[in-house]
């Protein structure tokens, strides 16, 4: 059972970004660099990384997200009430 996830995002106002965005990594841009361009959460100069959270630190859609995903996986767009995620899983324990 997975109880903490190591993990990067990218937040933008609209699904049809975060389609875009999704699209443009799958073709192999990275998402640090990405995060780094487009997302509009702090985190995003440090290229989207959120390090380790465990249960109970991130809104909910966001956590069930991430928590459900594989290492490896991005997931997304997720939407919450700051707007819509591409979360990148990158460990678990």
């Amino acid at each position: 059972m997975v109880k903490q996830v190591n993990a990067a995002h990218i937040l933008v106002k609209t699904e049809k970004e975060a389609k875009e965005l999704k699209e443009e990594i799958t073709k192999g841009k990275s998402f640090a660099d990405v995060a780094k361009k487009r997302s509009q959460c702090p985190s995003g100069k440090n290229g989207g990384d959120l390090g380790w959270f465990g249960k109970g630190q991130m809104v909910a859609p966001f956590e069930t997200a991430a928590f459900n995903a594989q290492k490896g996986d991005i997931v997304g767009p997720v939407r919450t009430d700051f707007g819509w995620h591409l979360i990148l899983v990158k460990d678990q324990k």
